[in-house]
């Protein structure tokens, strides 16, 4: 069922640009800096998962984690319910961070495996001083009963649970400040296929139950289209298409998306499809290409290709592309 999402932006990314120094010599002197996100605009609204996907190395788990500014952004406009969080000093991103929470790729890393599952929930109630110490305690159990799992799970400590209950113990601590915009970072990549469901099941009842909105990165694109209403691509930090889910996937129009969706197995063994395959590596981000960024591998490459960068233009039907063969 198609999801009600109001027409005003929860969150408006305009040409967000991290670069990463790359130091060397004996004084560590700056020698050159990868571009990991490239001029990325993008909006969300509130209620909806937009899916960003391509390949490792493309910059989507970067543009989740500069959105929220656990990057600086080197330059570019993030605004959030109409302010700008880029304008915000730390003690006021702080506070700006109840509502925008993440969900990490891996959940044992993100845990901390010296305290207990009680204390890793109730931090992020303590930093925002939400509530006295016996609410926060019964938040602790609701928080946990939420996700599936029981309220002696409390007591324990990460290393006694599975990685899908590690996982719904960190969606639990994304949920316990009532966010409204989760960032969740490849949050089933890391399980077990047969857990990935149930956490993707999850994640769309507790959207519903708390009308979260969610920025959803992924590598796989059947887990996308399973839970986003939109599908952002990217290649070499830039965005190179952006549409509805079902529009994305039934009418590609970027070769790129068209060599990426050509390689998802279809589960009809009868239905034939043309395996598009790519020539080449990914470029290096330290030494982008001229021009389009995708053209060394494109099989439809034009001179235009080589020299111009492809403006982000609507197609209609809200189907923004980046691409000269397009325009």
């Amino acid at each position: 069922m198609e999801k009600q999402t109001q027409q005003t932006p929860l969150l408006k990314v305009h040409d967000l640009v991290k670069t990463f120094p790359i130091r060397g010599g004996l004084f560590g002197k700056k020698v050159g800096e990868v571009r990991a996100v490239d001029q990325v605009s993008f909006d969300v609204y509130q209620g909806e998962t937009l899916g960003l996907v391509g390949e490792s190395g493309c910059g989507k788990s970067t543009t989740g984690r500069t959105i929220l500014r656990l990057y600086e952004p080197t330059s570019g406009e993030v605004e959030f319910e109409g302010k700008s969080l880029l304008k915000l000093s730390q003690e006021e991103m702080r506070q700006a961070r109840r509502d925008l929470q993440m969900v990490f790729q891996d959940p044992f890393a993100s845990l901390n495996p010296r305290k207990k599952i009680s204390d890793i929930l109730e931090e992020p109630l303590i930093v925002h001083g939400i509530g006295n110490d016996k609410e926060r305690k019964e938040q602790v159990l609701e928080l946990l009963q939420v996700v599936g799992l029981d309220k002696h799970h409390a007591s324990r400590y990460p290393h006694q649970f599975s990685g899908g209950q590690r996982q719904r113990i960190g969606i639990a601590r994304a949920l316990s400040t009532k966010p409204k915009l989760i960032v969740a970072d490849e949050p089933v990549s890391a399980l077990d296929v047969s857990i990935q469901s149930q956490v993707l099941n999850l994640m769309e009842d507790l959207q519903e139950q708390f009308g979260l909105t969610y920025i959803f990165i992924a590598h796989d694109l059947s887990v996308v289209k399973h839970i986003s209403d939109r599908v952002g691509v990217m290649y070499l930090g830039r965005m190179v298409e952006l549409a509805d889910r079902d529009e994305l996937y039934d009418n590609p129009l970027h070769p790129y998306t068209q060599a990426l969706l050509s390689a998802v197995p279809i589960p009809d063994p009868e239905a034939k499809r043309e395996r598009i395959i790519l020539q080449g590596d990914v470029p290096s981000p330290e030494n982008p290409p001229q021009g389009c960024a995708f053209h060394p591998r494109c099989p439809y490459v034009m001179d235009v290709c080589k020299k111009e960068r492809p403006a982000f233009v609507d197609k209609g039907n809200r189907h923004f592309v980046a691409c000269h063969l397009i325009q």
